[in-house]
């Protein structure tokens, strides 16, 4: 028996944002009339849809999607309840199909259900308190240095504007002694399945440009409003996130609208750099623009 026969197959369609995932996913998913599962943990929230660019109606209505829209921004869900649900819905999905895509740009997501996630520290009440007395006092740049003193490799990875990623590397860091980036790296969890790691990319001069003009479509379809449909939430999470957090300033009347948008620009960019830096430590992922459609079909009937 070999191995097509022998295990179902998991293909991850994935890549910086704006990159072309979505379209690409669903024209595979209808090639192999099977489901795809969402790893974009923005798209988890049913509340936020505009600027996290969710699949449209008429594309969720192609092909079956798990995992968007499936949580409140109020409700707690980490990326280890993310793994165990991922991972029983493929248990479900694979009787009935030998082949299912997952597609986002969540790295930390993908991981865990490839790999599983580690088994970390949990810090002290006291610890905890006293970095995040830190942040409040200091700011957001002293624990971004503190980080970058203690576990550079980490630093260069996560999203730096992201105050709970930060906290939780230096809670471990702290905790264990040990870096947290050394840490995560532990033995491989095995999976019923097989994997197939695909990477989409493009020039960086077009990719920023889809970036810029996606903002703007965001713009024109409503992400003000949407945005103020949620600012009595902004303490939560999942609404510290690009897109959010740069009209949550607007509103607040710390900076003009114009100056928003260009921010959601810049940082979306520098989202996408810090994307591709992860995506190019792991060895297993295959590199294709979006419009290779066709090669990325023969190498997952040759796998």
């Amino acid at each position: 028996m070999n191995k097509k026969q022998e295990k179902p197959l998991l293909v991850i369609i994935t890549g910086p944002t704006a990159v072309g995932k979505t379209n690409l996913c669903i024209d595979l998913a209808l090639e192999y009339n099977t489901e795809i599962l969402s790893c974009d943990s923005r798209q988890f929230y049913k509340e936020i849809s505009i600027g996290t660019a969710k699949p449209t109606k008429s594309e969720l209505a192609k092909v079956k999607h798990h995992f968007i829209e499936h949580l409140s921004v109020k409700d707690y869900y980490n990326v280890s309840e993310y793994e165990d649900d991922a991972i029983q819905k493929l248990d479900n999905l694979f009787k009935k199909k030998n082949i299912v895509f997952m597609t986002g740009g969540s790295g930390l997501y993908i991981d865990a259900v490839c790999n599983g996630i580690d088994s970390l520290p949990n810090p002290s009440a006291e610890l905890r308190k006293k970095l995040k007395d830190k942040y409040e006092d200091e700011g957001i740049e002293s624990i971004q240095k503190h980080l970058k003193e203690i576990d550079p490799e980490y630093y260069d990875i996560v999203d730096i504007k992201n105050p709970n990623r930060i906290l939780r590397a230096l809670e471990v860091c702290i905790e264990s002694g040990e870096k947290y980036s050394e840490l995560r790296k532990s033995i491989k969890k095995e999976r019923s399945f097989r994997i197939l790691k695909i990477v989409l990319n493009i020039e960086r001069q077009e990719l920023f440009q889809r970036i810029n003009y996606r903002v703007d479509i965001m713009i024109k379809n409503g992400l003000l409003d949407e945005v103020k449909n949620v600012f009595l939430l902004k303490d939560y999470n999942a609404l510290k996130t690009v897109g959010y957090r740069e009209i949550f300033a607007y509103l607040e009347n710390e900076i003009e609208l114009n100056q928003a948008i260009e921010n959601i620009k810049t940082n979306t960019r520098r989202y996408a750099k810090r994307q591709l830096t992860w995506l190019k430590k792991d060895s297993e992922y295959h590199w294709f623009s979006p419009n290779q459609k066709k090669e990325i079909i023969e190498l997952i009937n040759s796998y």
